[in-house]
């Protein structure tokens, strides 16, 4: 791909925590990241590799240590402020809660998601033509929400709550979506549900997006690019063609082999269960 193409730079980024303590953690190495234009990229590795610290880095949660640049479309927003640099972003974590407002309904917080950034409040976002644009983007989701606008968010599944934070994290087309381990916290049948409407999403609209999953095979089955990181560096990076044909035992003999190390957490070698067309509630 050429330059021009490249959505998000990361160049030489590092960070650390409780430097020059006991507790010195370093959670970023050197980081070097190139994500264009329609790249869907799934980020695997253990705790404590650094895949959360990379997304918090790309929100401007913090800054880099030791001069370390972000640039967006070739705009350096190293020093750019997280609230500044939230209008690029749309974000999905691992927590059903955090992305939705349980006191408010499904329109409202819609409402709040699609006014985000723009001066308009809640009493104007919600008109007829509005509700009537949220119940068709919710139709496609085939969860029966599009039934619920006026429904407390708060009453909902963690499943229809993750996928309308998945949508509300989508609906005014950011340029870059970050998911944060969105269905960890999920049961496998419905985790594979929101992993499914994800792909759609992202899909029907071409959105640059960076996944992090504990789960080899999800890694290795959602997105076009795969990178594992390991004690705060990318130990491996594949491209679409690269990971088309490797397995979960391939990915472990390339972490090995970059690593110079055996990985040790389980959790990665999970398989993912077959799952059904609809959510349940919980």
């Amino acid at each position: 791909m050429s330059e021009a193409q490249c959505l998000l730079e990361l160049k030489n980024v590092n960070k650390e925590f409780a430097t020059g303590t006991l507790d010195e953690v370093r959670a970023l190495d050197n980081i070097i990241l190139n994500a264009y234009n329609g790249d869907f990229i799934t980020v695997i590795g253990s705790n404590g590799a650094g895949k959360t610290t990379l997304l918090n880095m790309i929100a401007g949660v913090y800054p880099p240590d030791k001069g370390g640049n972000i640039a967006i479309r070739g705009n350096n927003v190293t020093n750019m402020s997280e609230h500044k640099r939230a209008q690029f972003f749309g974000r999905v974590y691992q927590d059903p809660q955090i992305g939705t407002a349980a006191k408010m309904t499904v329109v409202e917080n819609l409402s709040l998601a699609i006014a985000r950034g723009q001066k308009r409040g809640v009493n104007i976002a919600t008109t007829k033509t509005r509700q009537d644009y949220f119940r068709n983007i919710l139709k496609t989701l085939h969860l029966g929400l599009e039934d619920r606008l006026n429904t407390l968010v708060g009453t909902l599944s963690g499943g229809q709550r993750q996928a309308l934070a998945l949508v509300m994290a989508t609906i005014s087309k950011p340029l870059l979506l970050l998911l944060d381990e969105h269905t960890a916290k999920l049961d496998p049948n419905t985790a594979g549900i929101v992993l499914e409407l994800t792909e759609n999403i992202v899909t029907k609209v071409n959105m640059t997006t960076i996944m992090i999953t504990h789960n080899m095979e999800h890694a290795l089955r959602y997105g076009n690019r795969l990178i594992m990181m390991h004690k705060g560096r990318i130990v491996v990076d594949l491209n679409h063609d690269q990971r088309r044909n490797t397995s979960v035992t391939d990915l472990l003999t390339a972490f090995r082999e970059a690593s110079g190390e055996q990985l040790s957490d389980d959790s990665l070698l999970l398989n993912t269960t077959e799952t059904s067309d609809r959510l349940g509630e919980s």
